[in-house]
C-alpha cells in the first residue's frame, strides 16, 4: 500500500466526531433523484449508528458535497475532505465520476467506499484504498444480455450518447451477445434526432432498442418516439442503466415509461433488516426507496462496522477490507479480489431484470434474476 506520509493515518483524538466524507450529486447536470436516494440512505444509515451508541461513543457525522456530476469538482471535494480529516469516504452514483474520485483518494491514501457507480475500470491500476458494493457493470450487463437472449431477442439496437460509461455498457452488450449468436447496432445519438431512431430501427428490423443515454433527455423524447411509431409496436425498450427506477421517470413518460426492462440491484424479498430500512426510507423520502437508497445504506453500515473494529485510522480502514463481513439490507456483504476489477468488490449483490407494470405503473415486475 502506497500510503502518502502527509495524509495517511488522519484519527481524531478530541473527542469529537468520526467524519465521513459523503459525494453526492445533488444538482444538474447530475441525476439529482438518484443522488437524493443516495444521500437518503447515507444519513439514515447514520442515524441509526448513532442511536446504537455512535463509534466507540463518538457520533458518527457526514460531510457531504456536491459533485454535480463533474469528475473535476469530485476530486476537488476528495482533496478538500482529506484535509478536513475525514476517516473516509463514501457514496457517489454516477460512473465516471466515482473514477475519478476513486483515482484521488487512492493518490491520497484516503480509503473510498463506492456505493453506487459500475464501472469496471474505476481505478487504472488495482488498489486496496477503494472498495465497491455495486455489482461491475461488466457482471450486471451480461446478466441482462442473458435476459435479453431469454426473451427472443437477437438483433438488438443501442441509442447511445458519448461516455465511457455507455461505451463500456454497450461493449459489454455486443461481446456477449455476439458469443451467442446475437448483433448489436450502435445508433449515434450525437447525429440522429429522436424521431430518426424510428426509421433506424425498422431499417435494422431490430426487435429491441436500449437506452445508453441521459435522462430526462433523450430518453424521454427517444421513447416518446418509438411507441407512436405503429411500425414498433413489437420492438421492447429496455435501460439498463436503471433510469425507470425512479419516480420522475413514470412522472415524465407515465405509460409510456411502463413495460422497459432495467437493472435493480435488490433480493426479491428483503429480509428484517431491509425491510425496517425500507419502511424508514419510504418516510424519509415521501416515496417507495430505489435500490441506489439501499446501496447508501449499507455502505455507511459496512464503514461504521470497520470504525468500530479497527478504528478511524486511514491505513486500517483500506487493510480491513478484506476482512469484511457485515449483515446489510441486501444480503451478506464481503469484498474479495474479482479478476479485472482494480477494487476490492462485493462479489454479488442481487440484481434482477425488472420492469414497471403496465397495468399498474408504481408496481414492479420480476422478469429475470441473476
Amino acid at each position: 500500500m502506497n500510503t502518502p506520509p502527509s495524509l495517511s493515518g488522519v484519527e481524531r483524538t478530541d473527542g469529537s466526531s468520526v467524519q465521513i466524507g459523503a459525494l453526492v450529486p445533488l444538482t444538474r447536470p447530475g441525476w439529482v433523484e438518484a443522488g437524493r436516494h443516495l444521500l437518503a440512505g447515507l444519513e439514515l444509515a447514520v442515524r441509526d449508528v448513532n442511536d446504537t451508541g455512535g463509534i466507540a461513543g463518538r457520533p458518527l457525522e457526514l460531510v457531504v458535497r456536491d459533485t454535480a456530476a463533474d469528475p473535476q469538482r469530485a476530486a476537488a471535494a476528495v482533496d478538500e475532505l482529506a484535509r478536513l480529516g475525514v476517516a473516509a469516504l463514501a457514496g457517489e452514483y454516477h460512473s465516471v465520476v466515482a473514477r475519478a474520485a476513486a483515482t484521488r483518494a487512492d493518490a491520497l491514501g484516503l480509503p473510498f467506499l463506492c456505493s453506487s457507480a459500475v464501472l469496471d475500470a474505476l481505478t487504472e491500476q488495482p488498489t486496496d484504498w477503494v472498495a465497491r458494493l455495486a455489482p461491475a457493470q461488466s457482471h450486471g450487463w451480461r446478466i441482462y444480455a442473458d435476459f435479453l437472449l431469454g426473451a427472443g431477442h437477437r438483433r438488438i439496437a443501442v441509442a447511445a450518447e458519448p461516455s465511457v460509461y455507455w461505451a463500456s455498457g454497450a461493449r459489454v452488450l455486443r461481446d456477449h451477445l455476439a458469443s451467442r449468436g446475437g448483433t448489436v447496432v450502435e445508433l449515434d445519438m450525437r447525429a440522429l434526432a429522436p424521431a430518426a431512431v424510428c426509421d433506424e430501427l425498422v431499417g435494422n428490423r431490430a426487435t429491441a432498442l436500449l437506452l445508453l443515454v441521459g435522462h430526462p433527455e433523450p430518453a424521454v423524447s427517444i421513447v416518446k418516439s418509438v411507441r407512436r411509431d405503429q411500425r414498433l409496436a413489437e420492438v421492447m425498450i429496455g435501460a439498463p442503466a436503471g433510469q425507470p427506477e425512479f419516480a420522475e421517470w413514470a412522472r415524465s413518460l407515465g405509460d409510456d415509461g411502463a413495460a422497459i426492462p432495467f437493472l435493480r440491484y435488490l433480493p426479491e424479498r428483503l429480509g428484517p433488516l431491509g425491510a425496517r430500512v425500507e419502511t424508514a426510507l419510504r418516510e424519509r423520502l415521501a416515496e417507495a426507496p430505489s435500490f441506489v437508497a439501499f446501496e447508501g445504506y449499507d455502505t455507511v453500515a459496512v464503514l461504521a462496522d470497520v470504525l468500530r473494529s479497527h478504528g478511524a485510522d486511514r491505513a486500517r480502514i483500506a487493510e480491513a477490507w478484506p476482512h469484511v463481513v457485515v449483515a446489510g439490507t441486501r444480503g451478506r456483504i464481503r469484498f474479495s479480489r474479482v479478476p479485472g476489477i482494480g477494487v476490492r468488490q462485493w462479489a454479488w449483490p442481487p440484481i434482477q431484470v425488472v420492469d414497471r407494470d403496465p397495468a399498474e405503473p408504481d408496481r414492479f415486475r420480476v422478469l429475470h434474476a441473476g
